[in-house]
């Protein structure tokens, strides 16, 4: 028997969040019209009005919803972006864009990147770690924001040990064509292995303000080490998604 546990959310969160999965997961469609707030209130247990119009209000300012005065809620076009790390791995080809962008184009979207921040740090500790530095050893972080036709979508922070970083494009504030990967690439340091670690979190005030999110939004965290030949460490890179935009697909052959 599992144990008595009891949900300490209040109500408006408790039929917000029975309502996001509904659109996240595609029960409710991407244009459809909402019940009126009668019919949510008698499917939700007879609740009062304004716990339904404090529900539909989170997800109003989440983006998944839009009202139209005189027609109703409505669900917005856009829900859950589904994205597939494995399709990023591989760096460009010499001359060309970085995958970011490509990978957009594809799918018919803008992909854009501002890169905000360029600095040697003392790295956190599993970053120095999975890195290989030793106690005080320094590496570059370049922090950038990724966009969607717009919308910022992804604050990547990546690391790269000093001693490799230093006298390259990596340590100047500017975008590298195709980027890092490319250039590691290029300089005989192709990736050869990766391992993502990926973990739902609290945001930081940084990624609330940088992904714009709501209040009481988890962020999706992949923690990426890069190996190269002879399983030498060149990147570790942290990506944090906004939950409630995106999803993670993994596609797995087996032999």
């Amino acid at each position: 028997m599992p144990r008595e546990h009891k949900d300490p959310r209040s109500p408006h969160q408790k039929i917000a969040a029975d309502l996001r999965r509904l659109i996240t997961r595609g029960d409710l469609t991407p244009g459809s019209k909402l019940p009126s707030t009668a019919e949510l209130m008698e499917e939700h247990g007879g609740v009062a009005n304004t716990t339904i119009q404090k529900a539909l209000q989170m997800l109003k300012t989440e983006g998944l919803l839009e009202g139209l005065p005189g027609k109703g809620v409505f669900v917005r076009q856009h829900g859950q972006q589904p994205l597939e790390p494995m399709t990023f791995m591989t760096p460009a080809a010499p001359g060309e864009p970085y995958k970011w962008m490509t990978e957009a184009t594809k799918r018919n979207q803008a992909g854009g990147s501002q890169l905000i921040e360029v600095e040697v740090v003392q790295p956190p500790l599993e970053v120095a770690k999975a890195l290989g530095l030793e106690e005080g050893d320094h590496a570059v972080l370049r922090k950038q924001i990724l966009t969607l036709d717009g919308e910022p979508t992804e604050l990547t922070r990546s690391y790269y040990p000093l001693s490799l970083a230093r006298n390259t494009a990596m340590m100047e504030k500017r975008r590298i064509r195709g980027g890092t990967p490319a250039l590691l690439s290029e300089m005989g340091y192709p990736a050869r292995e990766f391992i993502d670690e990926l973990s739902s979190e609290i945001p930081t005030e940084e990624e609330v303000l940088a992904l714009e999110l709501p209040k009481d939004m988890p962020v999706l965290v992949a923690f990426r080490a890069v190996y190269s030949d002879g399983g030498f460490p060149i990147e570790v890179t942290l990506m944090t998604k906004a939950a409630h935009r995106h999803r993670m697909r993994y596609r797995m052959r087996v032999q």
